[in-house]
């Protein structure tokens, strides 16, 4: 059997296919080509046209089954990875009322606010796990207070993957991690909250049927079939948001596993069976995807906005029109520590972990006569490791504690500098995973589906491309060098 997998992100879609037997990735793509749109129509907004994220997974899935050829008739189920934290409202005809507000769009942070104090700290933290704070529920608080008329006429409220499998089999449904992941979820009551429901009046009626990440929710309508060229009745039997997702790819399923990404922005995502939560709700801890009553699987993630784009905005501003890999080089010409020179990445807006402040990026310790660009290069990514080693130390607050980081061989982690520095200042073991989004949802599409019969037989092929261990000879002085850029950070 083949699988295939979408991964509805918020630059493009991609989507590939996997042989179900050997793992071995048969065909890819993704559209379009730069990005897609985001809306801004007010400084904090962000919207996305859900018909663009249709015609660009339509392109990705053409490209794959023309280079399949006659092999797309043996595509046997659907997995969907997508961006988190999203809102899409549908009439009762399942028409689309109103522009996806997505992941990073901040309009809603008052109403989180508001609710957190409504509702008490206690409980939010004790049952959501989280406050309330710019997610899903939050967001429908919005446009039930400025769009009243529209609101009226909302029939059920999803996530970007769950309008992906509405498109799909003509379904309306939703996955208990997705609740959790919308902030409507009950952690000590295994239920959607009833008190948060009511705080902001919304009827139970607006959320779809839930059922477990790992489950069929329909199946290919004959009619969408034949846009995508693929045959009709394939069951859709995955949907996850693109962080517990990635973690699936990566096989992090099971308690003390963590996976990592640093791309634009950076995350840290630990599996847990405990339901722990940090006082301050700079970590948020969501039902993981292979969470069920009687085994507990939640997932703790840590966000940093400002990661690689401080290693972006180096490149494109840098006179010397350098590649990454040539800043890598020059990097690692430069002794741990960078000489005194201390960056802090945190310039792509408010940072979550370091309690929704805005501090802007930072650099300390410039000596004109001493620093050089290597040095900048080196700072930057050691500043980016710093950051990880900062979250991480908050994440032990809700019970991870990692010996082994599992990444995708990509951004960030192609630099050799960057995972020894993560490594020697976490303590941890990095391994490097030749996967992404899109190869996961295909896997957890072949285990939702009953093709695998455990999680583990789904990644028998997977295997580590590279692994990074602390060097103990360096560990002291990167543990210098983090002592005074964490006394840079508590000063801000």
């Amino acid at each position: 059997m083949l699988l295939l997998g979408i991964d509805l992100g918020s630059s493009s879609v991609k989507a590939s296919v996997i042989d179900g037997e050997s793992g071995k990735c048969l065909a890819t793509a993704y559209s379009p080509a730069d990005e897609m749109k985001i809306i801004a129509l007010k400084p904090g907004w962000a919207e996305q046209d859900t018909a663009i994220w249709w015609s660009n997974l339509k392109t990705a899935i053409n490209e794959c089954t023309r280079e399949l050829g006659q092999k797309k008739d043996k595509i046997g189920a659907i997995g969907i990875s997508y961006q988190m934290h999203g809102l899409v409202a549908v009439d009762k005809n399942s028409k689309v009322l109103r522009n996806s507000i997505i992941w990073c769009d901040s309009r809603a942070v008052g109403y989180g606010e508001k609710a957190l104090s409504s509702l008490g700290k206690d409980f939010c933290l004790s049952h959501l796990l989280n406050s309330p704070g710019n997610f899903t529920a939050s967001k429908l608080a919005w446009v039930k207070e400025h769009e009243p008329a529209l609101y009226s006429m909302i029939d059920k409220v999803m996530l970007p993957g769950d309008y992906i499998a509405l498109r799909l089999t003509g379904e309306l449904s939703t996955s208990y991690s997705g609740l959790s992941e919308g902030i409507f979820w009950d952690f000590s009551l295994n239920r959607v909250s009833e008190e948060l429901m009511r705080y902001y009046g919304f009827n139970s009626s607006l959320l779809p049927k839930a059922a477990p990440s790992f489950s069929v929710s329909g199946f290919l309508l004959k009619s969408v079939a034949s846009e995508l060229g693929l045959p009709a009745g394939i069951p859709v039997s995955y949907r996850a948001g693109d962080q517990p997702n990635n973690a699936l790819s990566l096989n992090v399923l099971e308690p003390g596993e963590v996976a990592a990404t640093a791309g634009t922005s950076g995350v840290i995502y630990g599996v847990t069976d405990k339901k722990k939560f940090d006082e301050y709700s700079r970590v948020n801890t969501f039902l993981h995807v292979n969470h069920n009553n009687s085994r507990s699987r939640l997932g703790v993630l840590l966000c940093i906005n400002g990661t690689g784009i401080l290693n972006s905005w180096l490149r494109i501003n840098s006179s010397h029109n350098l590649s990454y890999n040539e800043m890598n080089n020059m990097a690692s010409e430069i002794a741990p520590g960078s000489d005194g020179l201390f960056i802090l990445p945190f310039g792509n807006g408010a940072e979550r972990m370091l309690g929704n402040k805005d501090t802007g990026a930072g650099i300390t310790g410039l000596n004109f006569n001493i620093h050089t660009s290597a040095h900048m290069f080196r700072a930057a990514q050691e500043g980016i490791a710093f950051s990880f080693r900062y979250g991480l130390d908050i994440m032990k607050t809700a019970g991870i504690d990692p010996k082994v980081i599992r990444a995708g061989e990509a951004n960030m982690f192609l630099s050799k500098v960057f995972r020894e520095v993560l490594s020697c200042i976490t303590g941890t073991t990095i391994h490097l995973y030749n996967t992404d989004g899109s190869l996961g949802a295909a896997r957890g599409a072949g285990i939702g589906c009953g093709y695998y019969l455990t999680e583990k037989e789904a990644f028998k092929g997977l295997t580590a491309v590279s692994v990074t261990e602390p060097d103990s000879l360096k560990s002291a002085d990167y543990e210098g060098a983090y002592i005074r850029w964490k006394e840079i950070v508590s000063a801000l």
